[in-house]
């Protein structure tokens, strides 16, 4: 069941970090058809900040991605659910909440 969800939540974070990486190459190819200069261009603090949130974004999906890619595998070693640093279980609640918790509440 926990492989299941962890699954889930990793194809979720996938499509969230493809469609951020089709908005920011969309973005980036826009930019460069342009001919406008961000430094002197009323709206290039628009582009370079949409261009930074959209970046910041697509590395918090891929992030996501690993996280659970790494819980996957501690489901698979059978040490899931066991805080790595002091070796007791981590709380249901916690796991339900954030499936991919490496330590417990005291350790985290």
């Amino acid at each position: 069941m926990i492989r299941d969800e962890l699954l889930r939540r990793r194809a979720t974070a996938e499509a969230e970090a493809a469609e951020l990486d089709r908005d920011l190459r969309a973005l980036f190819a826009a930019s460069r058809d342009s001919n406008a200069d961000d430094e002197h261009d009323p709206e290039g603090a628009t582009v370079g900040y949409e261009r930074a949130q959209l970046t910041a974004l697509l590395a918090a999906a891929r992030q996501r991605v690993a996280e659970v890619d790494d819980a996957l595998r501690r489901v698979d070693a059978g040490t899931y659910g066991v805080c790595e640093r002091c070796g007791r279980p981590i709380g249901a609640e916690r796991l339900e909440i954030r499936p991919f918790a490496r330590h417990c509440i005291a350790c985290a």
